[in-house]
């Protein structure tokens, strides 16, 4: 998405989404990268999270934590940057992991990952979902630490296990649905301004949607991912795009697919 046009800042892209109003329902700390990249394109767009990321408080997560930094286990695999802030914020520094490899689901979750700990994650799927991760996984035996949203389907682990592995799934955080979406996309929402509403979350589509009833207008549809364009669709929702690679860049990159004929 890069044009010819050059910036202060370097090469600019077209502005090929100029009038177009785009919905961005990541939680309100994680949208920044995505917004960016709209902007860029010179679309207008809205942040309205429709969820939102609590610290997990349990014990089972404490003596998750306590076993990691024994060394108890021989995996550790992240599925979202949630999961490496937690790290981050209850480990006393990357060198707790002692000898623990790290598998990580997306660029963003490795890149997350590297900015905390100074190294690459051992592993990271070509395809960035759960099912990616668990084919990619190697065959072994040893303790995993599969830390994940409240609200992750199950399946992960029993792929795990059927490699001879045995999985330890924690809460590595929660996720809270709104009750309603800001006030900015409602009204944009119900005069029929938004062109698109990008999802990057199986869970994003359900908070989405229950806040909001019933989407009016007829905004395209842009999931990250196939997990998340199944959930869309599971609530009643066309899916006009999905990203591929399955990262922020490919959401911007489908959305102007989308938009621009």
């Amino acid at each position: 998405m890069t044009g010819s046009g050059a910036g202060p800042g370097g090469d600019t892209p077209p502005r090929l989404l100029a009038g177009r109003t785009v919905i961005v329902t990541r939680p309100a700390d994680q949208s920044a990268a995505l917004v960016t990249l709209l902007r860029r394109l010179g679309a207008r767009a809205i942040v309205a999270p429709a969820i939102e990321i609590v610290p997990a408080r349990s014990a089972a997560l404490t003596r998750a934590l306590h076993e990691l930094e024994r060394g108890d286990f021989a995996w550790l695999t992240l599925t979202s940057r949630a999961t490496v802030d937690m790290l981050a914020s209850r480990l006393p520094g990357p060198r707790a992991l002692g000898a623990t490899e790290v598998a990580a689901i997306g660029d963003g979750t490795a890149a997350a990952f590297r900015r905390w700990a100074r190294r690459d994650p051992d592993l990271v799927p070509a395809t960035f979902t759960t099912n990616g991760l668990a084919r990619a996984f190697p065959r072994g035996d040893g303790r995993v630490l599969c830390a994940r949203a409240d609200i992750a389907p199950p399946g992960l682990e029993d792929a795990l296990a059927a490699k001879g592995w045995t999985p330890t799934r924690v809460d590595a955080y929660r996720t809270r649905f709104p009750r309603s979406l800001p006030e900015d996309a409602r009204d944009a929402l119900r005069r029929g301004e938004v062109d698109a509403v990008t999802f990057t979350s199986a869970s994003t589509v359900r908070g989405f949607v229950g806040a909001l009833g019933v989407v009016t207008g007829s905004p395209k549809v842009v999931c990250i991912g196939p997990v998340t364009a199944r959930e869309a669709r599971a609530h009643g929702l066309v899916v006009h795009a999905v990203a591929r690679p399955h990262t922020m860049e490919g959401v911007a990159a489908a959305v102007v697919r989308t938009l621009v004929r």
